[in-house]
């Protein structure tokens, strides 16, 4: 069995983060009320007439860029043509001919290295309605009708379920860095089909595709169901026919929705009622330049900046707190605290409250301000925690605080003469520290932080006691 291949190929509609939808001016907007975002076109009442939204083309000029296509700059809509419930008009509006990009790819992570992922186009399509079944009746919400989507179509590049899944969150990273999605899976707004086949040779073996799949994790566990599945079937001298599967998180499996006896016949046609669009050199490279910064961007000069590697990972993984922090690159603070508080004591605070920091009282200044005192040594961590909830519910100062919790920036030199009259009140320490024992001068250093209460700061503490130490 460790003879067979596995192959795997990706297909990722996303929602486009647009305020209205592709072809009408209905709000693009999850949650609300079931049809209350629509109007006559997105119901597909005759003779309506599409609008192209010029924001759809932009976020996929820049979704196009981001996964590094080339780009189709004359292009036009074409006519998916099927029928379904969710489909009123018996047609969807897409991009069969010309794609928007093409020949792409994304670059992934894996135990061999880096890997290229092909990707084949991406394409703007509208997306249809959502049904909602129920025993007996089937209902048809159509404020997801006409939500701007693009569809991101791998080659057949990935080899394991570890590979599928590190693309997807590259893939999500980049489009959710770009602006383009939100990429909310749980909300539907990042789907993802996987087409699994297993082959003892070098040709592909059958192609299954497998839908639904609702979260990333998912994926790896579908791949590995549907290659089990397919390998049992033909050591058993079955033949695999293609297929459309399902997944079903209640039982990690898949379950067959159709056989694929002939391929699907859409008869594209030219979307008559839409012009063709052609993208300028000038337009390019404007959405180009104005694509913010990517992760793998602030991966770098976070790393430059000294943040931790475990820290880089928990930033990016946050896009709120990676933009909170980016707004004080300029400012030339210590980036290394500023993301050591907003991960540690501040992410606390917030998460004990359920609130964002839009909805405290730490202004940008006030952040600085807290930034520079732990840089300086006039706080440390433990008067930080101390004030922390007055720093995120007032609307004070960092000395107007500090002077309420009757915190006094101690002097260099009561600081000295602390730690003088600590050795000289602990001469046996003193001497076991010159005599080799590490241990000694983390007494001593305990002592001092006791006397100041806590006051001083510890690498200024460290740094005057050793020179006397030294002495």
């Amino acid at each position: 069995m460790d003879s067979y291949k596995t192959t795997v190929g990706i297909e990722v509609h996303a929602e486009l983060k647009t305020k209205s939808k592709i072809f009408s001016s209905s709000a693009n907007n999850y949650g609300k009320m079931a049809n209350t975002c629509t109007n006559v076109i997105d119901l597909g009442y005759p003779g309506v007439l599409p609008t192209l939204n010029e924001e759809v083309i932009k976020l996929a000029l820049r979704a196009a860029l981001v996964l590094n296509c080339k780009i189709n700059k004359t292009m036009h809509f074409d006519r998916k043509n099927y029928f379904y419930p969710d489909n009123p008009k018996n047609y969807q509006i897409t991009q069969n001919r010309t794609p928007i990009g093409v020949d792409g790819y994304v670059e992934i992570d894996t135990n061999n290295g880096k890997k290229k992922i092909r990707i084949h186009d991406i394409h703007i399509e509208e997306d249809t309605c959502k049904s909602v079944h129920s025993s007996n009746k089937s209902l048809l919400d159509f404020n997801r009708a006409g939500v701007p989507l693009v569809e991101i179509v791998t080659e057949a590049d990935m080899s394991s379920a570890e590979e599928a899944m590190a693309y997807l969150e590259k893939l999500r990273e980049l489009l959710l860095y770009a602006d383009v999605s939100d990429c909310k899976i749980e909300e539907g707004s990042m789907r993802c089909d996987c087409n699994v086949s297993v082959s003892k040779t070098e040709k592909y073996g059958t192609k299954i595709e497998v839908k639904n799949i609702g979260s990333i994790s998912n994926v790896g566990v579908a791949i590995n169901y549907e290659h089990d599945r397919q390998i049992a079937l033909l050591e058993k001298g079955e033949t695999l026919k293609e297929e459309t599967r399902r997944f079903d998180d209640k039982t990690n499996s898949t379950v067959l929705m159709r056989v694929k006896e002939t391929g699907n016949d859409y008869r594209y046609f030219p979307e008559p009622d839409i012009p063709y669009v052609t993208l300028t050199d000038e337009y390019v490279k404007e959405v180009e330049e104005n694509i913010p910064m990517t992760a793998d961007k602030r991966k770098e000069f976070y790393l430059a900046s000294g943040i931790s590697e475990i820290n880089i990972k928990k930033i990016i993984q946050n896009r709120t707190v990676s933009d909170y922090l980016n707004k004080f690159i300029d400012k030339k603070i210590n980036l290394v605290i500023a993301s050591n508080l907003l991960l540690g004591d501040i992410a606390a605070y917030l998460n004990k409250y359920e609130m964002t920091l839009e909805n405290t009282k730490l202004t940008d200044d006030k952040f600085v301000e807290v930034v520079n005192a732990l840089d300086s040594g006039k706080i440390n961590s433990k008067i930080f925690k101390e004030i922390l909830e007055d720093v995120m519910e007032q609307d004070l100062s960092l000395d107007k605080i500090l002077d309420n919790h009757g915190v006094k920036e101690m002097s260099k030199d009561e600081l000295l003469d602390i730690i003088k009259n600590i050795l000289d009140n602990n001469e046996q320490s003193v001497n076991d520290y010159k005599n080799g024992n590490d241990r000694a001068i983390k007494f001593l250093m305990g002592q001092i932080m006791k006397e100041t209460k806590g006051n001083a700061n510890p690498t200024l503490v460290t740094e005057e006691l050793t020179k006397m130490l030294e002495k």
